[in-house]
């Protein structure tokens, strides 16, 4: 057998340009693609929440029309959720899951490609609804029969872009499933993995299993408006609230699936700046487990006002309380691994200790509606408007935000402006303050949520929360220009132990320590 020498072998093409980013299977680049598509989706949904606050500004109708404000109070909830936030954490599992495993790169990386490539097209197919005939689709984003069915020639666009956006939410999941399961480095078992890949395992495990129930949905619903079934109607012997439970058999589980990979950040993140392992790692894994499990048994609790029996509200009320129970554990075990530790508060640090506040906040404002009879009260009034932009917001994107500071030195190979960081962190947090709390007030004193005008006794408060949310809007260009400074490599050179002091541990940090690592010297033999 001869030896083939390098001159023999084939020479392979590499693509440069814009066809390097079109056909790559690099995990890497497809990473950075997820994540700059995320941040531009970010930015749209965010100027459509802008025009949302800017015409509840003050009462009376003055900036949109209210189909058109409907409108945008659909589309931003539906590019938030399946065009910023998820890609975000698809991305943020491209970049660091083959890292943190030791595998070359994603197990199925051409599927990899296309599941990223099918995001801009569904997107566009999104957006471009609101230049139909009739407008966009104006029932939320949830997507209600019959209001959702009158929609003009926008929506069969919205059917297709759902079904897409759910194509690319599973062909991502199955190649994290599959690389996290064959992929490994020998020696790592489940139990030895950092937390952010037992996050992103369960969350894509989550998504295999719901986003077949919501297309399901979906197409129900097509066929009731383009091929006279009656899933859904009711002068046909349909039911609308099948939809809801349908849809929110799906709606709940991704709410989780938006969280839990902000989860895995801030279990990496808190334990670096803390200078110790964290606290609990089996406890972690467990009650990340559990949530998922109970996220499939609590979808009711956003329809106790639908007429449900009292037997189905009870249980579903003690349903939505145990599920706290697992995500206390987390608090808990983050608050734990903080305490007595050696901790610095640099930017990632900052927006880690920021998400777990605000998002505990958000936990309790989701007790109280978790109580049945108190939701009565609550239930379609922005007091709902301000829980889940508390849990959302401040456990999803702030977590994604303390991600991208957290691993900038790794993609880059520079530091950032730790000035510019803190400052963008601290515009964030106040603004989103400004912008959310008052919402719990109108919410209580009894503002409808998705209305365009609105009695003056509510006009204070919702002046000051638009106030909010242009600042917030604005900061997060701050944070743009933090990351082109990077990629134009300016700054310092990032070292190989990029956070000072964390022994070099970030990458492992949230895995169990070495048997006697933190007791007894080893003996000597």
């Amino acid at each position: 057998m001869t030896a083939v020498t390098t001159h023999d072998a084939p020479h392979e093409e590499h693509p440069t340009g814009i066809m390097r980013w079109i056909t790559t299977t690099n995990h890497k680049d497809i990473g950075t693609l997820y994540l700059w598509f995320s941040f531009v989706m970010f930015m749209v949904g965010g100027a459509m929440a802008l025009i949302i606050r800017a015409e509840l500004f003050q009462p009376g109708l003055q900036v949109v029309d209210p189909q058109f404000f409907n409108s945008m109070t659909t589309l931003h909830g539906l590019i938030m959720v399946f065009g910023a936030v998820m890609p975000a954490a698809v991305g943020l599992a491209n970049w660091l899951i083959p890292m943190m495993i030791g595998a070359p790169d994603m197990a199925l990386p051409r599927m990899n490609n296309w599941s990223f490539w099918i995001l801009p097209f569904a997107a566009i197919l999104l957006v471009v609804t609101l230049f139909l005939p009739g407008g966009a689709p104006a029932g939320g984003w949830t997507m209600y029969p019959p209001l959702t069915m009158q929609t003009g020639d926008a929506f069969p666009f919205l059917i297709f872009s759902v079904h897409l956006l759910g194509m690319s939410s599973i062909m991502g999941s199955i190649n994290i499933i599959a690389t996290i399961l064959n992929m490994r480095a020998p020696g790592m078992t489940l139990m030895k993995m950092p937390l952010f890949v037992w996050t992103w395992l369960i969350t894509a495990v989550l998504l295999v299993a719901v986003m077949p129930v919501l297309a399901g949905a979906v197409t129900m619903m097509l066929t009731d408006r383009f091929f006279d079934t009656s899933f859904f109607t009711a002068a046909g012997g349909g039911d609308p609230v099948m939809f809801q439970h349908i849809f929110w058999f799906f709606g709940h589980p991704e709410v989780y699936i938006i969280i839990l990979p902000a989860f895995g950040v801030i279990s990496q993140i808190i334990p670096a700046f803390s200078r110790k392992p964290l606290f609990g790692y089996s406890s972690m894994v467990y009650a990340t487990a559990s949530i998922a499990f109970l996220s499939f048994i609590v979808w009711a609790h956003h329809m106790y006002t639908v007429g449900m029996p009292l037997a189905g509200q009870l249980y579903f009320m003690y349903a939505t309380i145990l599920i706290s129970v697992p995500t206390g554990v987390k608090i808990f075990n983050w608050t734990a691994t903080m305490w007595r530790g050696s901790m610095t508060f640099e930017t990632p640090m900052l927006f880690a200790v920021g998400s777990v506040v605000l998002f505990t906040l958000g936990g309790f404002t989701g007790l109280m509606m978790g109580t049945a009879p108190a939701d009565f009260q609550y239930h379609d009034s922005y007091f709902i408007v301000a829980h889940f932009h508390y849990t959302l917001v401040s456990g999803a994107v702030v977590g994604i935000l303390g991600a991208v500071y957290y691993w900038l030195p790794k993609w880059t190979g520079r530091m950032y402006d730790e000035k510019l960081g803190k400052l963008h962190f601290w515009l964030t947090i106040i603004s989103f303050n400004v912008t959310f709390l008052p919402q719990h007030f109108v919410g209580l004193a009894g503002m409808p949520r998705r209305i365009p005008d609105y009695a003056l006794q509510f006009a204070d408060y919702n002046m000051i929360s638009t106030f909010g949310a242009f600042l917030m809007g604005i900061s997060q260009l701050l944070m743009l220009w933090v990351v082109l400074k990077c990629i134009r490599g300016e700054g310092e050179k990032a070292t190989d132990q990029v956070w000072e002091g964390a022994e070099g541990l970030e990458w492992t940090l949230s895995s169990p320590p070495p048997y006697h690592s933190f007791t007894t010297a080893p003996e000597v033999k």
